[in-house]
């Protein structure tokens, strides 16, 4: 199975939010190459919440070309082979924390579309979450200005909406 025919059959299953579910598909049956960043009309990402393992706090990067406080995530690359996959694989690269992160059962916690700069139009994100180890450490990617644990409580004094966003489904998923 392809990334784009994985992604298809996860957003086909995917039931909240329907009228951006559908967006997303219309635009992958009009873009073939809407998966990757190359395609100008807009491209799927992957993201994923990192949650501690006593589930208290989540995991964010402050990313170095936005300077916001966000969840792990980017683009999908060629190796990848599935949406869960390369949301998985952005979260260990930008969380540092190699081994044990496990995606929350239940497959997308919600998906976010956002502006971004140009040549490319839009950032289509299927969003995941995931539970760090016991014992996880985290280290400082070469896409972060830092990278923080921050209580629940906290998030919405340091994060936008779309994080907040993320969390509270997350929390209603666990």
């Amino acid at each position: 199975m392809t990334l784009y025919d994985d992604t298809v059959l996860v957003l086909k299953s995917y039931e909240d939010q329907p009228e951006l579910r559908d967006l997303y598909l219309e635009h992958l049956a009009a873009h073939p190459d809407g998966v990757y960043k190359p395609c100008r009309a807009g491209h799927i990402t992957g993201s994923a919440l990192v949650i501690d393992p006593e589930r208290e706090r989540v995991l964010l990067t402050l990313h170095k070309k936005l300077g916001m406080w966000l969840q792990m995530g980017g683009h999908c690359e060629p190796g990848d082979t599935s949406i869960a996959g390369a949301a998985l694989r952005e979260a260990v690269e930008e969380s540092g924390i190699a081994e044990g992160l496990t995606l929350v059962p239940g497959g997308p916690v919600r998906l976010d579309r956002h502006p971004i700069p140009a040549p490319c139009n839009w950032h289509l994100d299927v969003q995941y979450a995931v539970l760090a180890p016991a014992g996880a450490l985290e280290a400082i990617s070469d896409e972060s200005l830092d990278l923080r644990w921050f209580p629940y409580a906290q998030v919405a004094e340091v994060a936008d909406t779309s994080v907040v966003r993320l969390l509270e489904a997350t929390l209603a998923r666990l």
